[in-house]
């Protein structure tokens, strides 16, 4: 019994062990471009809408949450058709790998919005900028499984999030444009990287 259970462990981490070799090829072009749509909707209808975002805060990052959740929920069902397609046995093990990957930066988004609406809501203008930074440290993150040429959309979150802090470090301002087209550019990047490298084609169906 100690030898089948050893051969089994030996198997679940081989297993893990190709997993983690392997490109992941769940990532859709078309849906990560429709998740650039969502924030240009989103930066769009605030604009028009909202008014002046520092009388909104509240509301305007609501709707992010909102827009942001909505683009996740797009990725993963998409992710989770691909995979279970692409990697057949493998599919398990490879979205637990990928979700190994981008937790902790959405993790970190999540709760350094919490901590500074609770305890420094003068300073939530950093939020634009602290999430793009965030998205970017993600993609550098995803090297190992995603096509080398992310690291390229990570770069360009990671310099977007810095200069969104130094624009509005002036006034403390809060604007639909430099919390959307950073995403917009971002994920539309990201959406041809991938369809040019094959990591996750959409004519795979």
């Amino acid at each position: 019994m100690q030898d089948l259970d050893k051969a089994l462990a030996d198997i679940v981490a081989i297993r893990t062990q190709i997993a983690r070799d392997t490109t992941f090829r769940g990532l859709g072009s078309a849906t990560l471009a429709a998740t650039g749509g969502v924030a240009l909707a989103t930066a769009a209808g605030q604009a028009l809408w909202l008014g002046n975002p520092a009388n909104h805060a509240g509301l305007f990052f609501a709707i992010w949450v909102a827009a942001a959740l909505s683009a996740f929920a797009l990725i993963g069902v998409e992710a989770l058709r691909r995979t279970r397609r692409l990697h057949s046995g493998l599919a398990d093990a490879m979205v637990l790998n990928a979700i190994e990957v981008f937790l902790p930066s959405a993790g970190a988004g999540a709760c350094l919005g919490l901590v500074i609406a609770r305890f420094a809501p003068d300073q939530i203008w950093l939020l634009p900028g602290l999430w793009q930074v965030l998205v970017g440290l993600g993609l550098f993150a995803s090297a190992r499984i995603l096509p080398r040429a992310v690291q390229a959309i990570g770069a360009w979150y990671l310099i977007a999030g810095l200069s969104v802090i130094a624009i509005a470090a002036a006034d403390h301002a809060l604007s639909p444009w430099t919390m959307g087209l950073p995403f917009v550019i971002g994920q539309v990047a990201l959406a041809i990287v991938v369809q040019r490298t094959g990591g996750g084609s959409d004519g795979d169906r």
